[in-house]
């Protein structure tokens, strides 16, 4: 039966004045299951017997040998000091036990091996532009007449930046031709206000040296200028000058280091003079750069120019590179003799004005002539190129 209308018009009013219609019938949602995870069944793994026999003998082995003696070896000595007070080891020789024949660096008194300054060096790199092949190619073709003489040859043009290289970054005996690289650390630590050129020194028997010099031969006592002494390490070669010289700029170490910091990474000086055995190296690469930063305003000034120049350009020994030139060439170099090498290196001024670096190392059967009859033919057709300008 339909309702009344005034009854289909009615709203619910709370007491509270709300009004709301009739709440609407709601189904009931299904409840969402689960699914259920299996359960884990753990199985036991099947043990080895071989390899629990195996374990077990590493643990006996361990307990018995090997924690014991470790523990007196290592821990006990850390902990309650060493059994023998009296021996002491050095445990930075342990560690690197090179270091002590090697180093070039020196810092609160434990020696250092630090790299070659490569990135911003003190000395200038030389320049090159192209090599010379007519010049090597005489140069190859009078190596083969020697086949007892291992040579290593580089020349550089000033004027064209030109080259020859013929193994002239590989390794050589230095002999005296290291006195140019401590002369270079010489003058570079007077311009540091280290020493000045007038300081004397006194000879004593811990710098005398055998070989080449006159110093040696001199009364203990005598004292000589670092003037004096530069120039007779230059001219006269002498090696008991070179090592009062090394000592005052402060040993080996000082040279080494100066080296690094110049961006040369293959000479190095590893004992004093004489160095009959040949162990201290360079190559011809790194002695060119040494001779063309003579000429570098910004890294020599001009009163240590001078001074090297001189000295350099009154070499006695003439009997090598020079032998090949003309004899109105000045030559501004340094010799080196020892039994296996024999080797010259300077810069040439010929008379016609042109100008260039020139190497030769050669080893050579033990104090055989042929090494000094190789250095002559090779500066003769560097030289007569180099004039004639056919490279």
């Amino acid at each position: 039966m339909p309702l009344p209308r005034q009854a289909k018009g009615y709203k619910y009013q709370s007491s509270y004045g709300y009004q709301r219609p009739y709440p609407e019938v709601v189904a009931p949602t299904k409840p969402q299951l689960r699914p259920v995870k299996p359960k884990k069944v753990m199985r036991r793994k099947k043990t080895n017997p071989f390899a629990q026999l195996l374990s077990l003998a590493l643990l006996t082995v361990l307990g018995i040998y090997i924690l014991p003696y470790g523990y007196d070896r290592i821990s006990k000595p850390l902990i309650l000091g060493p059994s023998y007070p009296e021996v002491r080891v050095n445990y930075q020789e342990l560690l690197s036990p090179t270091t002590d024949y090697l180093s070039n660096d020196l810092f609160l008194n434990s020696r250092l091996l630090t790299p070659a300054k490569t990135k911003k060096p003190d000395m200038t790199t030389l320049y090159t532009t192209e090599k010379m092949p007519v010049v090597e190619a005489k140069l190859l073709n009078l190596m083969s007449q020697y086949k007892t003489i291992d040579p290593s040859i580089f020349v550089w043009d000033y004027d064209t930046g030109k080259y020859v290289d013929i193994k002239a970054s590989k390794t050589y005996p230095a002999a005296s031709i290291i006195k140019i690289p401590v002369l270079i650390q010489l003058f570079k630590s007077i311009e540091a206000n280290q020493l000045t050129i007038y300081d004397e020194m006194t000879l004593t028997p811990y710098y005398k040296a055998e070989g080449s010099g006159d110093l040696q031969n001199r009364m203990l006592g005598s004292k000589y200028t670092i003037d004096e002494l530069a120039r007779v390490m230059i001219t006269k070669s002498d090696n008991s000058a070179t090592n009062m010289l090394m000592s005052a700029i402060g040993s080996m170490t000082d040279v080494n280091s100066g080296i690094r910091n110049w961006g040369l990474k293959n000479t190095h000086i590893n004992n004093w003079l004489p160095d009959i055995e040949g162990t201290n190296y360079t190559t011809a690469r790194d002695l060119a750069t040494m001779l063309y930063n003579l000429d570098n305003p910004g890294f020599l000034n001009i009163n240590s120019r001078e001074y090297m120049v001189d000295y350099m350009s009154h070499v006695e020994n003439n009997r090598l590179i020079q032998a090949g030139l003309d004899p109105k060439a000045l030559f501004v170099h340094k010799t080196g003799d020892i039994g296996k090498m024999l080797g010259d290196a300077g810069i040439v001024f010929a008379p016609s004005g042109k100008k260039y670096i020139a190497i030769i190392l050669a080893n050579r059967p033990y104090n055989s002539p042929l090494g000094k009859d190789f250095i002559q033919k090779a500066s003769g057709i560097i030289y007569k190129s180099m004039v004639s300008g056919v490279y």
